[in-house]
């Protein structure tokens, strides 16, 4: 029996049947509530002009990220609240001060993209006490694109917004109505011949998978909602992981932080930066855009597998694991036999990922990841590479290399690696290394780099690594946890 849609809208429960599960929040938004204020840009989450901001109880407690509509399929709002542009004005008709810091700092020419500039700068509002720092600026703006203003007004917004007489935003009252919208099992939307299950535990999941093999897993939907939007795949089934609250557990079990496989990726990387602060830190600034990190999970981004994800690359270096759950047990697999082939995996009928196990520092080890793209911001990579070599003095013990962007799959260097073990880190084994590096790669060349391309800044990034790393590197290239005792 079908369940309808419900979530929070405009001050009252909203809720809706009979829309195609796959409907996005958007179209929801323009076509059938016209409300024409949050805008379609690109439909994939690169543009930011439908940018929304969404609320969910947490432990009792209100989250409200910033997230692209143009991408999430109505159904995962279930529970939720969803805010958009229009909600920002206040009662008396006066504009918020995220739109007066707009109007006063001139931050919007054309106007199409200021609404999602407008609840990406909200998002900060609820979350900032006083002005800001300019890279939380940036990173709150990373997922805007604008053509018109060059952004510095903008920025002036989004530091005038704070000097503004404060705007309070009651979350208290919005926990009791989304309490009230809890549902403590297993929900089913049915429409069009589609059905979208949403599980809340476990067990629930574990027994749909096995029940539905076939059906599309759907959590962040950064990566499937694109499906929808650009490639019109019909999906079938789907059954969602955002309401499965044991997938959502991040635990530290001696060496290793175990992240659920429900885990954003802004969770997930920011626990990760606690650990290694430095090495991951650009990673986590140049991964996507906030929006997409706060809809995405790593679990997600792991089981897609797209050759040329960013996270892959440097979890294969530092020897992750990936666990598999089923109706009849687990189990665990190092991350880089979990490919098989361009996006095939060594899932058995039944199964899923339910987490990822990241080894944490260790002494001896040193670890590093860079990214090349034609951006810094929100760019897939043409080239990820991840180097993770446990040296003692100068002698390298064992090397791990792993790229993203040099095949069908994220790889490692086998003939690299072997190559390195046991010899002493200098320039003779870095140049060995590099030309090894051919026979573990050969590259396609594509709308982002040319085969040639991807093969020498391969190279040139094991260098890189080589001169912050080597034993007479100066103290500031080497200043890392890697070689932390």
């Amino acid at each position: 029996m079908s369940e309808p849609i419900r979530f929070y809208f405009r001050a009252a429960v909203h809720e809706v049947q009979g829309v195609a599960p796959t409907q996005t929040v958007l179209q929801h938004l323009r076509e059938d509530l016209h409300c024409t204020g949050t805008k379609e840009g690109c439909a994939e989450g690169d543009c930011g002009a439908c940018t929304v901001v969404v609320g969910t109880l947490v432990d009792g407690q209100v989250e409200l990220k910033a997230v692209n509509a143009c991408i999430q399929p109505l159904p995962t709002l279930d529970g939720k609240a969803l805010f958009t542009v229009e909600d920002l004005q206040q009662p008396d008709g006066a504009l918020h001060p995220v739109q007066q810091a707009l109007v006063e700092c001139h931050g919007s020419q054309c106007g199409f993209c200021t609404p999602g500039f407008a609840m990406s700068l909200w998002g900060m509002y609820l979350k900032v006490d006083g002005a800001p720092a300019r890279k939380a600026i940036d990173d709150c703006l990373s997922g805007n694109l604008c053509r018109c203003t060059g952004y510095r007004p903008i920025i002036d917004a989004a530091r005038r917004m704070t000097e503004l007489p404060r705007v309070q935003f009651d979350t208290a009252a919005l926990a009791v109505q989304l309490q009230a919208l809890r549902r403590d099992s297993l929900s089913v939307y049915a429409a069009h011949g589609q059905a979208f299950y949403a599980p809340r535990t476990l067990a629930e999941l574990a027994q749909l998978r096995a029940i539905h093999p076939s059906a599309t897993l759907l959590a962040g939907a950064t990566d499937v909602g694109l499906w929808i939007t650009k490639q019109m795949r019909a999906l079938g089934d789907i059954v969602y992981l955002g309401h499965v609250e044991a997938l959502k557990s991040v635990a530290i079990d001696g060496g290793v932080v175990e992240i659920g496989a429900g885990v954003t990726l802004e969770a997930a990387y920011t626990e990760l930066c606690r650990h290694y602060p430095q090495e991951l830190g650009e990673m986590r600034q140049r991964f996507a855009s906030l929006p997409i990190r706060n809809a995405g999970t790593l679990g997600g981004n792991v089981a897609n597998g797209s050759p040329i994800g960013d996270s892959m690359p440097w979890l294969i270096a530092l020897g992750a694991e990936v666990v598999l759950h089923a109706v009849d047990g687990e189990r665990r697999l190092a991350l880089e036999d979990f490919y098989l082939d361009y996006m095939k995996k060594d899932l058995r009928p039944g199964e899923f990922v339910r987490a990822v196990r990241v080894p944490l520092p260790r002494a001896g080890i040193a670890f590093r990841t860079y990214k090349l793209a034609k951006r810094f911001d929100q760019d897939i990579s043409a080239v990820c590479a991840a180097f993770a070599f446990r040296v003692d003095g100068a002698t390298i013990v064992s090397a791990r290399i792993a790229f993203g962007g040099m095949a069908g799959t994220p790889k490692r260097a086998a003939a690299a690696e072997a190559l390195l073990a046991g010899r002493a880190w200098d320039e003779a084994a870095l140049d060995a290394a590099m030309a090894a590096l051919a026979q573990d790669y050969a590259p396609l060349s594509d709308m982002r780099a040319s085969a040639d391309y991807r093969l020498r800044t391969a190279r040139n990034l094991l260098r890189r690594f080589w001169l912050e790393t080597r034993p007479d590197a100066p103290l500031a290239a080497r200043d890392v946890n890697a070689f932390a005792a």
